[in-house]
């Protein structure tokens, strides 16, 4: 797959008569263009979370042009900070609340190469590349963006399946120059658009490794301004494996003195690869592997577009709540050229990644997969919608004008079995940090002081300790709990009694009331045996709601399916607790995450079946309603060295 795209990118070059294109960019000011230390003032803490998406793709990326994407970075990071954009099929459209940061994460791989062979004159095409399936994609290319799309699923599919055609084949250092040069352009841009303070637009790409059609793409986030991202280019992921990211992550810090970090992505789709027990080839994990990996990939993203990764059913069967965004992605990977079976499901779910890192770091002294936790959205149209109310779609073939998107086929590949409503509207990322820098929204993830959310911008926050209690709400509890205890992304060392936590979550204020929070718990028992809990610590309407069975009586559901709208006489907007683990036992070895659930609320699929006439299926409908969520970075409790 790797000789395909690098040979799209020497085809077009070539047809064209140029490798550098990009433009002159004015000149920024150093705080624009820096990391933005000493740039603003800074509070003690932590004071708010500050909400963004790592994982937005421009028309840069090879797949989203393909797909008939027609805007740029530019547009990206005009949208995101809350301008009016019109989308590439003509409609206006706007966020109705700005983001706080942005990471641009065009696949490394073939960077623009599907808009230079589309700018390349077919007579190129046919007489120097010579080979009818190029020259059909090509056309397809220009018949249509439905055909556009299906041009690039089989290029996706035959990529995965190494059969891309032979006449494919490329020059190294051309494919070189023009990402270098695309890669240049790109910083100007975010460096424009930069303002300590008020959004930091942050420097990445997508790292796209996907052996046989398993997902094990990787986010490469950074640090840094321009001055150290300048010394370096994306690193390709087809036919490179994850040691290899990681060995280059560490040549950058080492060369240039900036800071890098790697996010996993789509677990859910790697058919149990992401969270192996062993080394790709299957023999043990070393402890210098694990220290690595741990290093590199401090968290993951959790929920997303394509499907949510946090477990399964069939992973966390005494879980009520734990088939949300399943339904259409735990059946294949993620070109749909391998089925997954219910095997695979432990090396794709973050929760089970977690208890396998216990594991592992029982038998080995580290854990590979002490990674916390965040949404984004991977959209592919440069607009990083992540509410139900204004869901762009994944990519153009998907966005609002096809008012039938809920029910259409959207497959990455040739092949069929998913359709429009499977996707998801979300997520987002949420960094609790000091202010709106690249470094300090950099150094939230890097402590991994983030969580996820499926869209809603609710507050959530966790301390972990010991000894906290209910009088610590009277005081100034974040003080306490950073004065006595650890945020979220923390470690407690075990000190024989039972870890208490102080927890506390704030309604969107723009959204849904909260149905209640959990602390999901994972731990060792005494045989060295993986096990889970959910615990509902606190809930809204407590006179009414009781347990009843170990589980809590619903929410409520005041959803109309006419008109897809909701009410928030249920619930609450805002919970609290101090919660101490009951099942605590000394020398255990711990993790503790939140989940916090807002009341049942309209998915964007029964936004569009009022809107726009459309009838869902018997499993669409059953579907359009949902529970909202965020998923915290855990706490972990380590035994005593």
């Amino acid at each position: 797959m790797r000789k395909a795209f690098k040979a799209l990118v020497c085809a077009t070059v070539l047809a064209v008569g140029i490798v550098g294109c990009s433009e002159k960019q004015p000149d920024v000011s150093e705080d624009k263009s820096g990391d933005g230390t000493g740039t603003i003032e800074l509070a003690e803490f932590p004071d708010r979370p500050y909400w963004g998406d790592t994982h937005l793709h421009t028309d840069n990326s090879v797949d989203a042009f393909g797909f008939g994407t027609r805007l740029g970075p530019e547009a990206a990071l005009r949208f995101a900070r809350g301008e009016e954009v019109t989308a590439t099929t003509g409609a206006k459209t706007q966020l109705s609340r700005p983001l706080d940061f942005l990471v641009i994460a065009d696949h490394s791989d073939a960077l623009g190469a599907t808009r230079r062979l589309y700018d390349a004159p077919r007579w190129y095409v046919d007489w120097v590349i010579g080979d009818e399936t190029v020259l059909r994609w090509y056309d397809m290319m220009h018949e249509s963006p439905e055909q556009s799309t299906r041009a690039i699923g089989e290029l996706i599919a035959a990529a995965a399946e190494d059969r891309v055609p032979e006449a494919m084949a490329a020059d190294p250092e051309a494919s070189a120059e023009a990402t270098k040069d695309i890669w240049n352009t790109q910083l100007s841009t975010l460096d424009r658009y930069n303002e300590p303070g008020v959004f930091s637009a942050i420097a990445g790409y997508e790292w796209t490794a996907m052996p046989d059609g398993n997902n094990l793409h990787r986010v490469v986030m950074f640090r840094d301004g321009s001055d150290k991202t300048r010394q370096t280019y994306p690193f390709p992921g087809l036919n490179t494996q994850a040691p290899e990211l990681w060995t280059y992550m560490k040549a950058y810090e080492e060369e240039t003195g900036g800071r890098v970090l790697a996010i996993p992505h789509n677990s859910n789709l790697s058919n149990g690869l992401m969270f192996q027990m062993t080394m790709e080839d299957g023999s043990p994990m070393t402890p210098e592997y694990a220290a690595l990996r741990a290093w590199a990939e401090p968290v993951i993203e959790a929920t997303q577009i394509k499907g949510d990764s946090e477990t399964h059913p069939y992973l966390s069967p005494n879980d009520e709540m734990a088939g949300f965004g399943v339904q259409g992605w735990d059946f294949g990977n993620l070109s749909l050229s391998q089925k997954t079976t219910p095997d695979m499901y432990a090396g794709s779910y973050a929760r089970s990644g977690l208890l396998r890192g216990l594991t592992l770091e029982q038998q080995m002294g580290v854990n590979p997969y002490a990674f916390g936790m965040i949404g984004s959205t991977d959209s592919h149209t440069s607009l990083a919608t992540g509410d139900e109310d204004n869901f762009w779609g994944k990519h153009t073939g998907n966005e609002q004008a096809y008012t039938d998107r809920s029910m259409k086929a959207q497959n990455l590949g040739t092949r069929e079995g998913r359709f429009g409503w499977h996707y998801l509207a979300g997520g987002y990322a949420a960094a609790w940090a000091r202010g709106n820098t690249r470094a300090e929204i950099f150094d939230a993830f890097a402590r991994r002081e983030v969580y996820a959310t499926t869209g809603p911008r609710m507050t959530v926050r966790v301390f972990g300790g010991y000894g906290f209690t209910a009088g610590d709400w009277d005081g100034d509890w974040v003080r306490k709990g950073y004065g006595e205890g650890v945020p979220m992304g923390g470690e407690l060392e075990d000190t024989g009694q039972a870890p208490s936590f102080l927890i506390s979550a704030m309604k969107d204020p723009d959204g849904a009331n909260l149905d209640r929070l959990q602390v999901i718990k994972g731990w060792l028992d005494a045989s060295g045996q993986m096990q889970e809990q959910v615990y509902d610590v606190v809930w809204s309407d407590p006179s009414t709601r009781r347990k009843s069975g170990g589980k809590l009586t619903p929410v409520g559901d005041t959803v109309n399916r006419e008109d897809a709208t909701y009410t928030n006489t249920i619930g609450a907007a805002e919970l609290r607790t101090t919660w101490t683990d009951p099942d605590y036992r000394e020398g255990q070895r711990a993790f503790y995450y939140v989940r916090a659930l807002v009341i049942p609320t309209p998915r964007w699929t029964l936004f569009d079946a009022v809107r726009f006439g459309v009838t869902l299926s018997e499993d669409a409908m059953a579907d359009a309603v949902a529970q909202e969520r965020a998923y915290t970075s855990p706490i972990w409790l380590k035994p005593q060295p």
